[in-house]
Order: C-alpha cells, then sequence, then structure tokens
C-alpha cells in the first residue's frame, strides 16, 4: 500500500522518511533534489516560484518547474504578497500535478520582504488567514507554509501565524527556527520549534542548524518535530541524507557522485550552461578532496567540458564505471 510505513502524512500524502532537502533558491535544481532523494531525502521541494512571473508566463520558469516523477512527493513553492496572483498562480500549477503547493513565507531578503512577500507575510496575520483559508479551498492538493520566527526579536509571532496556519486548513507547517532580521545569522531557536510543534495537530518541519548526523539525532530529541528540513548542509553532502559523516565518504564514491551530479546537469541544461551551473556545487564537494589551490582554481573557472573532464582526473577525481554513475538517478535511497 502506498502509505504503509508512512513517517507521517501531509494531507493524504504518505512521506515516508523524516529526512527532507529544504527549498533552495539557486541550488535546488532538478538533478540536485533527485540526487538527493536517491540518497534518502523524503521529498522535493521545486522553490521558490514567482507567482507573478509564472502568471506571465516566463520562458525560464517554465523550465524550472519540471521535476522527475522519482522525486514524488513534490511540492512547489509559490511566493508573492497579493492573494488573488497566488491563487491564479497555485491554479496553473496544479496542471503540473505536484502532490502539494506551498507558500514562502520564509524569504528573508530585502527585495521579497520588504514588499510584503516571503516573510514580509509574517506581519499581516489576516492576510495569511485569508490567503491559507482560500487556497485550502479552492485547490485539490494540500496546502502548506515555510515561515519563520517572525519580522525581527520584537515581533516573534511563531506561535499565532503556526495556529492561523492550521486553524485555516493549512495541512502543515515547515519552520526555520530565525527571524527575518536575522537571515542566516546567530543561532536556530530550537526552543521556538519545540513549542511549534507541541501546539500543533499538522505535522511540523524543523530547520535550521542540522549539520551533521549528531545534529539530527539531536534536533528530533529536542523539538519531536515529524520531520528536519536540511538546507545548506547537504550542498556538496547528499550523505547527510544517509546521516554519514562527509569525512567518512571515499574518494571513489565521491568521484562517483560528483560524475553522476555533473551527468545529471549536463543532461538537464547541456554541456555549457550545465557546466557552468555545476561549479557551484562542486565548490562544496571539493571541500574534502584533496587537490592543489591552482587546481581547484582551474576547475571553479572551467568553462569547457572536456577541459574540466581533464582537470577532474587532475583532481583525483577518476571517472567511474557508466553503471556506477547512473545507480544514483536510478535507485532510491532507504527511507530516512
Amino acid at each position: 500500500m502506498p502509505g504503509e510505513n508512512a513517517a507521517f502524512y501531509i494531507g493524504r500524502v504518505p512521506i515516508h522518511g523524516r529526512l527532507i532537502l529544504a527549498p533552495i533558491d539557486g541550488y535546488g535544481d532538478s538533478p540536485f533534489r533527485l540526487l538527493c532523494r536517491q540518497f534518502g531525502s523524503a521529498m522535493s521541494y521545486i522553490a521558490f516560484i514567482s507567482a507573478r512571473e509564472l502568471l506571465q508566463d516566463h520562458h525560464l520558469l517554465r523550465k524550472g518547474l519540471q521535476f522527475d516523477p522519482r522525486e514524488r512527493p513534490v511540492a512547489i513553492q509559490l511566493y508573492d504578497n497579493d492573494i488573488d496572483r497566488l491563487r491564479q498562480a497555485a491554479l496553473r500549477l496544479q496542471s503540473l500535478r505536484p502532490d502539494m503547493i506551498d507558500i514562502n513565507m520564509g524569504c528573508s531578503t530585502r527585495r521579497v520582504s520588504r514588499r510584503g512577500a516571503g516573510a514580509g507575510l509574517l506581519r499581516d496575520t489576516q492576510k495569511i488567514a485569508t490567503l491559507i483559508a482560500d487556497l485550502s479551498a479552492t485547490l485539490d492538493v494540500p496546502v502548506t507554509a515555510k515561515i519563520r520566527l517572525g519580522w525581527d526579536d520584537h515581533h516573534r509571532n511563531y506561535l499565532d501565524v503556526a495556529k492561523i496556519i492550521e486553524e485555516n486548513n493549512g495541512a502543515l507547517i515547515a519552520v526555520h527556527g530565525r527571524t527575518r532580521q536575522q537571515g542566516f545569522k546567530g543561532e536556530a531557536d530550537w526552543d521556538a520549534i519545540a513549542e511549534i510543534k507541541a501546539a500543533l495537530s499538522i505535522p511540523v518541519i524543523g530547520n535550521g542548524d542540522v549539520r551533521s548526523p549528531e545534529d539530527i539525532r539531536r534536533f528530533f530529541t529536542h523539538t519531536a518535530c515529524d520531520a528536519v528540513m536540511i538546507g545548506r548542509a547537504a550542498i556538496g553532502n547528499p550523505w547527510i541524507f544517509q546521516r554519514r559523516h562527509r569525512q567518512e565518504v571515499s574518494m571513489q564514491e565521491l568521484s562517483t557522485v560528483i560524475y553522476a551530479h555533473y551527468e545529471g546537469m549536463i543532461n538537464e541544461y547541456g554541456e555549457k550552461l550545465g557546466l557552468l551551473r555545476f561549479r557551484k556545487h562542486l565548490c562544496r564537494y571539493l571541500n574534502f578532496a584533496p587537490h592543489t589551490d591552482q587546481i581547484r582554481k582551474a576547475l571553479l573557472t572551467a568553462e569547457n567540458h572536456t577541459t574540466f573532464l581533464e582537470l577532474l582526473v587532475r583532481a583525483g577525481l577518476t571517472r567511474p564505471l557508466k553503471a556506477d554513475s547512473q545507480f544514483y538517478f536510478k535507485r532510491l535511497g532507504q527511507a530516512n
């Protein structure tokens, strides 16, 4: 049965696992999401889609909405400050058959939050209530939300926001344990996340400062959340979804994953753009690989596919057998 041994449900959607790749703008494209899914991430988020741009049918946006069926369950995350635009965009997204629609109430960047979108929504609880109620009544899929603890330290209204989302038929809340003002500075407040979990009956996913297998264990003990969402710590380190230490990964396995990920990027974007977009991932993969500064710089500035492959070999990252490289894009990992 599809729901057998599910860790929890989002509406009627079973989630088989408790570790989830966070929606990461600029990194969380289909090849990376799928790779993390194979390592054990329990679902995928297509991150940070502008309702305004979606309704304008922007060409690049259509490309970014593609997902592999093996990524399911899939949430598509929308942001805007206008309820009508969000409703229209969500209805359009439904045609892509995502498993849920997520509303971003956590983006802390000034260009988004200052105009009332992302974390800016946290300053208008009545709008949140109207928005979640409207979407929940309109859509055929569950409506979820990702929030922060509040606008700043003087306006930490996370509990009110969480209860409003639940009361208006939101199916799940993911919460990053910092305020909008903090951005990613300071420490995530796990106590506040635990407070939200204790107050709600819908599932709660926590996010913030989970970087290692030990952090995962401590987080669940501390918060009792249904799942933990891992973002920056997963870049260059999909092994975290297997609860493995990055230092334990052999050079052979590192090489296999680098080539597999790169191949996925080439297939998605073509050689030139795939290489350019992969380099920021490679920068993180190389943190634990032996190489000279000269080779590292050459790899991270390479613009030619053939030259890039030669540099990988010079860096000690030998190309694996084709079957080994394809493993990560053919077989799902174990539930976490």
